[in-house]
């Protein structure tokens, strides 16, 4: 008799190599998401706060400048929420506002190397780990690992934008 907790009483499919590939980055989407909820739950955070430090990183592994208004729209938050994410990551130190040396106008945002520090302690395991496991990739596997994840990525961002 097929499982009751599956559509219409029907068995599961066997998945094909494709499916099996959504469910193994569904599982460590889960899993990513569950420690960086543990690593913002042990430091005071809300995820949007840690959402923000990694675009802010990002931002400066790439050389690019970051305003709040940036922030904001890379976050989906309006201009308040912006406002009140930036001014709690300032309050607990992992956060600068600084002048832009072009534009006094202009106001920029910098993670301050505390906030970093946090970070590498809590992820740098993980992370290492990972950069241990592509070091022993010979170069055509790294190759499509990283065309791959660019696709997903790229497959990801149209279904966001298409609602």
């Amino acid at each position: 008799m097929p499982p009751a907790d599956h559509p219409r009483g029907t068995a599961p499919e066997e998945p094909g190599p494709g499916l099996d590939v959504v469910h193994q980055l569904r599982a460590v989407t889960v899993e990513l998401d569950l420690l960086a909820a543990d690593f913002a739950r042990r430091n005071g955070l809300h995820p949007t706060d840690l959402r923000a430090l990694i675009q802010l990183l990002d931002a400066a592994r790439s050389g690019t400048a970051v305003t709040p208004g940036r922030l904001g729209a890379a976050l989906g938050l309006n201009s308040a929420g912006t406002t009140s994410l930036i001014d709690r990551l300032e309050r607990l130190g992992h956060v600068r506002r600084l002048r832009d040396p072009h534009d006094g106008r202009r106001v920029l945002l910098e993670v301050d190397e505390r906030a970093t520090a946090l970070g590498r302690s809590f992820f740098g395991p993980l992370i290492d780990h990972v950069v241990g496991e592509v070091e022993t990739m010979p170069p055509a596997e790294l190759a499509a690992v990283r065309r791959f994840l660019a696709h997903v990525r790229t497959g990801i961002e149209e279904h966001r934008e298409q609602g």
